[in-house]
């Protein structure tokens, strides 16, 4: 059921550490990595990974899954090293420094395979009185779910906030570059959660186009897989929270999950805020396009037949926190996928002025939506990885996560452009 992989120390390629966030510099911020608990205290970010890529067949391959799909979803561990080797003091020190004067680079270590479900489909039965799933696999897939929470149970031992964040990588992604982002923001929100990333068979490799296209249908293939995760990490005794955070095609992902997700708790007769234990909501830089966001969110209050098992005359709380998007005309990625969809307007590419009136009364009327428009120069090559590479962004994103600040608060020194929309200060 699980297996042990270890991948040599020079086999992936090493990525710089994203820069320090603005908030760090900060004298009531540079507390934060002196509140980490003892046991975390480590120059590497040890992460729970959950995945339905398919393991690499070649023995020289550097990382253990690759970009095909898999029948079956394993989750393990994975350690990320922040190198070079230093004790916690001098690792706080750099984390805290804009510049740095040594560079910090990250590189995956040793991968763990802690479990697995059984292999898709599951078996059926058929008797007198119709189908039933095949018993034994039944059994395996309930000790899978209760491997699974077992290690996030242990876990949560050494988790101050109790919460899980769950990040969703998107398009051009492997399991190392995913992990990575995972551990960067885990790092810089202070250590406090139980870190994890869902990785799925995304295309890395490639013609652009064709790549994207198959990367398309394998965020599809993925949604019941992310579904399974997040229902089962919700069902974990010890899970105060969920922080749900999806980056590029991988929002679309995540969307289509919750939206899932909440159609199940409500037929149940529950709140999805609840029953799944959402934090927040964040999408960054989302590569969906608006009317298709707006429809998978819309549906709830549109369609009210589809409520059919809810008492109240209210409708359901979906998410205890904020839903935030961050988006960027200066995204320039997203113009591929605004080619080949021929969309004219992605989320990630939003600004305040894209969004006419009706629809900022309509989301302003639910409450706690927001979506932030930086309007700053790239500060990675594509304008689309800002939420690491953007030491203000980076910044306003702790504050949300951890500390739950909502914008234009204190700490989240943000301008209100809209009723929904907000963009960073010029200075």
């Amino acid at each position: 059921m699980a297996g042990t992989i270890v991948l040599g120390g020079c086999a992936t390629k090493l990525r710089e550490l994203m820069p320090t966030p603005k908030i760090y510099p900060l004298p009531a911020a540079q507390t934060i990595f002196d509140e980490v608990p003892p046991e975390r205290r480590k120059s590497n970010v040890d992460l729970l990974y959950i995945t339905d890529r398919a393991p690499e067949e070649d023995p020289e391959a550097e990382l253990p899954y690759g970009q095909q799909r898999s029948r079956f979803l394993v989750f393990g561990s994975v350690d990320v090293a922040l190198l070079p080797r230093m004790d916690w003091k001098d690792l706080q020190r750099y984390s805290l420094s804009d510049p740095r004067d040594e560079q910090i680079v990250l590189e995956v270590g040793a991968v763990k395979e802690l479990g697995r479900y059984p292999m898709e489909p599951y078996p059926l039965q058929a008797d007198a009185t119709g189908l039933r799933r095949d018993p034994d696999t039944l059994a395996a897939h309930r000790r899978a779910n209760k491997a699974l929470q077992a290690e996030v149970q242990r876990r949560l031992e050494s988790a101050p906030s109790k919460q899980v964040m769950l990040y969703v990588h998107g398009f051009n992604e492997t399991f190392a570059t995913a992990a990575y982002t995972a551990a960067e923001l885990c790092h810089f929100f202070g250590r406090v959660h139980v870190c994890s990333f869902f990785t799925w068979p995304a295309s890395s490799t490639g013609n652009p186009l064709t790549s994207y296209v198959s990367t398309t249908e394998s965020g599809q293939y993925s949604v019941g897989h992310l579904k399974k995760v997040i229902r089962t990490l919700a069902q974990t005794s010890g899970v105060e929270g969920i922080q749900l955070l999806a980056h590029s095609r991988g929002t679309a992902v995540l969307l289509n999950a919750i939206r899932e997700l909440s159609i199940e708790a409500i037929a149940a007769g529950q709140s999805p805020a609840e029953a799944l234990k959402f934090e927040n909501w964040v999408l960054m830089s989302p590569d969906i396009d608006k009317d298709v966001a707006s429809q998978q969110l819309e549906i709830f209050a549109s369609d009210p037949d589809m409520i059919t098992d809810w008492t109240s005359p209210h409708l359901p709380k979906f998410f205890r926190g904020r839903f935030t998007i961050y988006a960027s005309s200066e995204d320039k990625a997203l113009r591929l996928s605004q080619f080949l969809f021929r969309s004219a307007d992605r989320v990630g590419q939003l600004t305040a002025d894209d969004i006419p009136e009706h629809a900022q009364d309509y989301y302003d009327s639910v409450g706690s939506i927001d979506i932030i428009d930086n309007d700053e120069k790239r500060t990675d090559r594509w304008g689309h990885a800002y939420f690491t590479s953007n030491p203000r962004v980076s910044a306003d994103l702790i504050e949300l996560v951890r500390n739950g600040t909502p914008p234009g608060a204190p700490g989240r020194r943000l301008i209100r452009t809209g009723k929904i929309t907000w963009k960073f200060p010029k200075d």
